[in-house]
């Protein structure tokens, strides 16, 4: 766990995504010479700040989104949010401006507008992201942005027995997407792949229990194609590796932006359920992890 409690202690709000790039870049530097297949890197102006790993002979894309929610400084000590961050007073924040690191406190009036208090003035248009407090117990991890270093750290883990396939870091998915879009025209047009799974992290709800596997999800504000995600469960069910269903109404990720696309790429979503998601707070059940990472490494050889 050490490793992703590095992950979480980046800041890389939507459309700061640099350090993140840069550390995730470095990484499969340092340990890509390890993996059982050696992966052609795809990364630079072309790719904005997302990256694109591609083993052996591709048949299914996993999108890992390396970005997070956050806030961007206004007028006046008023705060812009980034994506759906939590907003509840005395939240800490902290972010980088021409002056320096800075920490403040969020703040939120009766009318539900966002500041800033504590700090000195902090130049507009700056991202600020939550501070990091990691907690670990023998059962769960507990930090901010577990969604998604939880994604990355598990696409990074995917990496090292992968023999065939696509791993993609994007950027921007928290506040509207966007890179989904080329990243997937490029891996479609170059190497024909027609099927892709969700690095990413839902939340546990009445239907989503924490140690209860990982999540496949059939539905949320996107619908996947039935026999698409019939085939991932079926896959699962064979494996034995603990998982469960999810249906809901709203929320997306990467993959409600493939869905748009006008390419036939099937995607599907899985991932570990949190609690407390988009706060300060996020926790993750470790045996959710595990499972999680297992039905990645199965699936990406089954299908």
């Amino acid at each position: 766990m050490d490793f992703l409690r590095q992950l979480c202690n980046i800041q890389a709000p939507s459309g700061s995504e640099d350090e993140m790039t840069a550390f995730v870049l470095e990484f499969i530097g340092e340990h890509s010479g390890g993996w059982q297949v050696q992966p052609e890197i795809f990364h630079g102006q072309d790719f904005q700040n997302c990256i694109v790993l591609v083993f052996g002979k591709p048949r299914t894309m996993v999108f890992a989104h390396m970005d997070n929610i956050g806030f961007t400084v206004r007028y006046n000590h008023e705060l812009v949010r980034i994506g759906s961050p939590d907003i509840t007073s005395g939240i800490l924040l902290s972010g980088k401006d021409k002056s320096g690191m800075v920490t403040c406190e969020l703040a939120v009036d009766s009318e539900k507008k966002l500041f800033y208090t504590g700090s000195r003035e902090i130049e507009r248009g700056t991202p600020l992201s939550f501070v990091p407090d990691w907690r670990e117990t023998d059962e769960y991890v507990q930090c901010c942005y577990l969604d998604n270093r939880l994604g990355v750290w598990n696409a990074l883990r995917l990496c090292e027995t992968l023999e065939n396939g696509a791993v993609v870091f994007s950027c921007w998915e928290e506040h509207g997407g966007g890179s989904v879009a080329f990243l997937t025209r490029f891996l479609f047009e170059k190497y024909g792949i027609r099927q892709a799974l969700i690095s990413d992290i839902t939340w546990i709800t009445e239907g989503v229990r924490a140690g209860n596997g990982a999540v496949i999800s059939l539905r949320d504000s996107g619908i996947p194609r039935k026999n698409y995600v019939d085939k991932i469960t079926s896959f699962a069910r064979e494996s034995g590796i603990a998982f469960q269903l999810e249906v809901e109404a709203s929320g997306g990720s990467d993959g409600t932006e493939i869905q748009k696309l006008p390419y036939p790429v099937d995607w599907c979503f899985i991932g570990a359920g949190e609690m407390y998601p988009h706060s300060p707070n996020e926790k993750v059940h470790k045996s959710d992890i595990r499972a999680m990472t297992d039905l990645y490494r199965y699936l990406m050889k089954a299908i």
